[in-house]
């Protein structure tokens, strides 16, 4: 069906056509949040009670305040020993010893809440069987292995990881890699190679918004569509909250295009909703593969400014490595629905010869293994001469922490690119926390002028490099399902260290002595403590 001839059918069907793209909302019309307890709410409640508990004591059993006092102290003792002998991270049970500690009305009900996990335990089995029905569908090519092997044993290495203990995801070869250093270079690449799709085009992002990028999109898709191609749709249920209405999925129906969302909110309480899906995939006919930091929205391309210029990066793969992000999103629609991986997946890899070797890889937070964290840890422990890192955020744990300093500590160049516009100021002040510590071990902070930094970039060496989902904070690295690529002697890799070099040019270094007064303050440490146990919640 030719473009024009779609548009003109469409024209009495949606509400209107702009720049080339659709919509099917009407101004101003967004998301509303349906829930009657949310996870906001959940924690307004215990704050509330542990407000009126403490009123009631002091109002009514002012003489048994000593014995209150006493059973707090009771309580928090006996909570200290028990998490010091749970099995959890070091950095978790440091975070729910000082929040019992400081409120016990509050923190021990929520520990025994969120340690239950009520609501996510069919998620998990779910999930576990269908990831290991994927592993079955990634065998290691072992000419790539043989050859990354002899090549760089200590990449190497690292592929055995992913391959293993992370999650059976393979490196590949035969991969083309192209790197855009911010949306705007995406998106134009992405309309094009919309346009050739034949078979399917699946999408998974964490955030849609109507607008000029998702019309464009959303055009083609519709009518990729009705010429009888596969169109899925998957977005994480938090656009519910802010961009999208509850019955989105429901329009994008009539126009022929599957949609699905991830952990819709729902009227009750669930630490299912602990889990976000933060991946962002698109993938066309199994033989090309986008992925990286950008959604799909309007101030993803600068075509909107919402806290100053937007900066962000992706790549696009062609080749073997595409067949991973094909099951990274078969398994995220098979959630709810039977698993239709040998529908897509029975044909060989498309090949496209290329330098150079290509893992994409994903993070489950059900499966206990923090892949993300792993990978950014190995990076930080192989660097000989430098690393190059571009983050929104900086909320770490301790091992991470640890990695960063010691690789400046043994001379390698750790640099970080940060925002200077924040889209989340307490995110922004919880980040100042790490300064001083990072600054006194020799890492390097910037923090990019003209807004705000969204991509989440690794570059090592000149030879290794992640672009993906994964940030530097504890939510992206505990609790999000993400997914990133790492590449070894791509040819995109001069691009990618060139775009930090540039990036650098429009940043201010961060000196130590004026960031020093962070380090001090220790109200604002102990509110990053307690965000870590609330954060997931809110």
């Amino acid at each position: 069906m030719k473009k024009e001839e779609f548009q003109q059918n469409m024209k009495d069907r949606m509400q209107q056509f702009e720049d080339g793209g659709l919509r099917l909302l009407k101004k101003g019309q967004k998301g509303i949040v349906h829930a009657i307890f949310s996870r906001f709410g959940l924690v307004l409640l215990l704050m509330l009670l542990q407000a009126g508990v403490l009123w009631s004591v002091f109002r009514w059993f002012g003489g048994l305040l000593p014995h209150y006092f006493g059973g707090s102290v009771a309580m928090s003792a006996f909570m200290v020993v028990y998490i010091l002998n749970s099995e959890m991270d070091n950095s978790a049970k440091i975070t729910w010893m000082v929040t019992i500690a400081i409120l016990p009305v509050v923190g021990v009900p929520l520990f025994f809440y969120v340690k239950s996990n009520i609501g996510h335990n069919a998620l998990k089995k779910r999930v576990t069987h269908l990831t290991e029905e994927a592993r079955g569908l990634q065998p290691q090519p072992l000419a790539a292995a043989q050859e990354l092997a002899e090549a760089d044993p200590g990449a190497a290495s690292l592929a055995r990881y992913l391959h293993g203990k992370g999650g059976g995801f393979s490196v590949y070869r035969n991969t083309e890699v192209t790197y855009f250093p911010g949306g705007e270079a995406k998106f134009e690449e992405l309309l094009r190679q919309l346009e050739k799709a034949e078979e399917y085009i699946f999408l998974e992002y964490f955030i849609i918004d109507e607008g000029l990028m998702w019309g464009r999109i959303l055009e083609v898709l519709a009518r990729k569509a009705a010429e009888g191609v596969d169109v899925r749709v998957m977005y994480d249920g938090t656009c519910e909250f802010t961009t999208l209405p509850r019955d989105y999925p429901g329009r994008l129906e009539k126009l022929g295009i599957r949609c699905r969302v991830f952990s819709p909110v729902q009227p009750f309480v669930s630490t299912h909703y602990n889990y976000r899906d933060h991946r962002k995939i698109l993938v066309i006919d199994g033989k090309v593969g986008f992925t990286g930091g950008v959604n799909l929205a309007d101030e993803y391309i600068n075509h909107i400014e919402k806290y100053g210029r937007w900066k962000d990066a992706a790549v696009m793969l062609e080749g073997e490595a595409v067949r991973p992000l094909t099951i990274l999103f078969l398994e995220m629609w098979s959630i709810l629905r039977e698993p239709e991986f040998e529908k897509f997946l029975s044909v060989p890899p498309h090949s496209v010869p290329a330098k150079g070797f290509a893992a994409p890889y994903g993070d489950c937070p059900l499966d206990g293994e923090r892949v993300g964290e792993m990978v950014y840890i190995d990076l930080l422990n192989r660097a000989k001469r430098y690393i190059h890192i571009m983050t929104p955020y900086l909320i770490l744990d301790g091992e991470l922490e640890t990695a960063l300093r010691f690789a400046a500590e043994r001379g390698v160049d750790v640099h970080l690119i940060l925002p200077h516009v924040p889209d989340k100021k307490f995110a922004y002040a919880l980040a100042k926390t790490h300064y001083k510590s990072l600054l006194d071990s020799g890492v390097k902070i910037s923090e990019w002028l003209p807004g705000f930094v969204h991509a989440k970039v690794f570059v090592v060496d000149d030879s290794e490099a992640v672009v993906g989902t994964i940030n530097l904070d504890y939510r992206s690295l505990y609790h999000h399902f993400e997914n990133a690529v790492w590449m070894k002697d791509t040819a995109c890799i001069p691009a990618i260290e060139k775009d930090f070099q540039k990036t650098l040019e429009f940043c201010r270094d961060v000196e130590p002595t004026r960031e020093s007064i962070w380090e001090g303050n220790v109200l604002l440490h102990l509110a990053g403590i307690l965000l870590k146990v609330i954060a997931p919640l809110l």
